[in-house]
C-alpha cells in the first residue's frame, strides 16, 4: 500500500461550494470500479456530505452507488481519479485536505466469502485554485 501518495499534491480546486482533488490508487495493480467501496473528502476539518461525493475516472463521473455494480471501468495505478464533494474552501492560503479510501482487492481471498479490503488515508496541505470550466 502507498497511502502517502493518495492525494496528488497541488490539485485542490474549488468551484463555489464544491471542492475537488486528484487521487491515486494506493495499490500496485489496477482495480475495477466495483472495488472502489467508498471515500471521504475533508477540507480544513469540514467533511463533504457522502451524498455529494462524485468520482471521476476515465472521463466519466460516477456516484459511489454507480461504481458498485461497474466492472467495465478500471482504475489504473498510473491514472489519477478526481474525488469531489460539496465542501466550501474559504479564503486564500494553505488548506488541509484529507482523503480516506476503502477498496476491495478481489483476488486476495481471506475467508469463505470475503476478500481483502483496505482502508487508507492521506492528508496534505496545499493552496486551492479556481476550477476551469470545461
Amino acid at each position: 500500500m502507498i497511502p502517502d501518495r493518495i492525494i496528488e499534491q497541488g490539485t485542490l480546486t474549488t468551484d463555489g461550494d464544491r471542492a475537488a482533488v486528484e487521487v491515486r490508487l494506493p495499490w500496485y495493480r489496477a482495480l475495477p470500479a466495483s472495488c472502489i467501496a467508498g471515500a471521504t473528502l475533508t477540507v480544513d476539518g469540514v467533511e463533504a456530505p457522502a451524498e455529494s461525493l462524485r468520482w471521476e475516472m476515465n472521463g466519466r463521473i460516477f456516484t459511489f452507488a454507480e461504481l458498485t455494480p461497474n466492472a467495465e471501468e478500471w482504475w489504473f495505478p498510473t491514472d489519477s481519479a478526481v474525488l469531489s464533494g460539496d465542501v466550501a474552501v474559504s479564503g486564500d492560503g494553505e488548506h488541509t485536505v484529507s482523503v480516506e479510501l476503502v477498496l476491495y482487492i478481489p483476488y486476495i481471498v481471506i475467508g469463505a466469502d470475503e476478500v481483502l479490503h483496505i482502508e487508507e488515508k492521506d492528508t496534505k496541505t496545499m493552496s486551492a485554485r479556481k476550477a476551469v470550466a470545461a
